[in-house]
């Protein structure tokens, strides 16, 4: 079959309405086959894979030495923050809102992020804004980058956890030459790696209305525990759905073990697979706004139908 007449074959129906040459071009970056992509390493070269393998080898034994000696929590395993300290000495507890205590699970890891960044001789730049991506970028003495990501959500039974969101699937994740909203352009990385922390709400109530002393210290329940660290490539723990609400973000497994050992659906696709499925996912919403009547895939299953491929790349 000539090029041509298998780029129709492939695209989707489109809806006449008012602006059918911006719909014709959305379908036509859609690409129609991905056998010339690296379906292991998402199209990086060989030397970006051996840094991001060895990268993720150390940060892996640094994630574990924390999760090992218990840096954050009491014997108990209760989180060892309790509140907030004014200069007088007065101590005021903390809600159970999960930006709170991302935010200061986040401050509490950056002392360890540069002793790691300054054992193994990498520079550490930390994102200039609260939305930039990644929080962290680390750089070795090769100029390798690499994205990492903090990202935490709680337990909600002894299997599952609440969704975790993994970034934007629009933005710098497509216009990968881009600095908007980036430390760097995504296209300059190594790698994309995600550490995430899981946790276990504690079901006792907490005043955040009463003042308490330094002496109340031990009395004071904490919000959290069971504190628990991992760290995996982006792409193996990315979900085929979006992400909670209608944020354009891409939403994660949520099983702690797929979770822990980065078994998502992609992780044995390849990172080629995520960022292609990825890239040109479009929501009900961005459909109609290029015209179409639906988007061309909504799931991995209608994606290699929409392809007209084998789940390994094949015809």
């Amino acid at each position: 079959m000539k090029k041509a007449e298998k780029n129709q074959a492939n695209k989707p129906t489109e809806k006449k309405r008012h602006r059918p040459g911006k719909a014709r071009k959305a379908v036509d970056d859609l690409p129609d086959n991905l056998s010339n992509l690296d379906w292991s390493n998402g199209g990086r070269g060989k030397d970006d894979k051996q840094a991001a393998t060895a990268f993720l080898k150390l940060l892996q034994a640094e994630i574990q030495n924390l999760n090992d000696k218990k840096l954050i929590s009491s014997e108990n395993g209760d989180w060892v923050v309790k509140g907030f300290i004014d200069i007088f000495k007065n101590v005021y507890t903390i809600s159970g809102d999960t930006k709170v205590i991302s935010k200061l699970i986040e401050l509490m890891l950056f002392p360890h992020f540069l002793a790691f960044a300054d054992k193994h001789k990498l520079k550490v730049i930390l994102s200039r804004e609260q939305n930039h991506y990644p929080d962290l970028t680390f750089v070795d003495e090769s100029e390798n980058k690499f994205a990492v990501d903090l990202k935490s959500t709680y337990r909600i039974n002894s299997e599952k956890v609440n969704t975790m969101t993994l970034g934007a699937f629009t933005g710098y994740f497509r216009n990968r030459s881009s600095t908007k909203n980036a430390t760097f352009p995504y296209g300059e990385y190594a790698s994309h790696f995600v550490l995430g922390v899981i946790y276990s709400r504690v079901d006792t109530k907490i005043s955040e209305f009463k003042l308490h002393s330094l002496d109340d210290l031990e009395e004071i329940p904490s919000v959290i525990k069971d504190v628990e660290f991992f760290v995996q490539p982006k792409y193996r723990i990315a979900n085929h759905q979006p992400g909670s609400g209608n944020t354009k973000n891409i939403g994660a497994v949520w099983t702690i073990a797929e979770l822990i050992i980065g078994n998502g659906p992609f992780a044995a696709l390849g990172e080629a697979v995520f960022d292609d499925y990825w890239m040109y996912y479009l929501t009900s919403d961005m459909a109609r706004a290029v015209d179409l009547e639906k988007p061309p895939y909504k799931n991995l299953a209608t994606y290699f139908a929409y392809k007209n491929i084998s789940p390994r790349g094949q015809k």
